[in-house]
């Protein structure tokens, strides 16, 4: 939705568009600010998304084929200690 938001904005404007999807416009901006700077966003998020960067790696270095327990058990044998919990794209 945010995507289709900023495609459109220049055409439409932001909030005509919210009218018609089921966004407000503050969850709009929000979303654009937190997107422009990262350092607003959540501490869960800000781990996530590093995280998120160590979990593709532990992935690709083993063909792609590993779930989420055998990441999670790499990294905790490699004392990263990801929790099991945050797995989520």
């Amino acid at each position: 939705m945010i995507a289709f938001i900023d495609d459109h904005r220049g055409a439409h404007g932001v909030e005509p568009i919210c009218k018609v999807l089921p966004i407000a416009p503050s969850t709009y901006h929000a979303h654009v600010a937190k997107r422009r700077n990262p350092a607003k966003r959540s501490a869960r998020a800000r781990q996530d998304a590093a995280l998120k960067v160590e979990v593709r790696r532990v992935f690709e270095e083993n063909f792609s084929v590993y779930g989420v327990r055998k990441v999670w058990r790499h990294s905790n044998a490699k004392a990263s200690m990801l929790p099991v919990a945050q797995y989520r794209d």
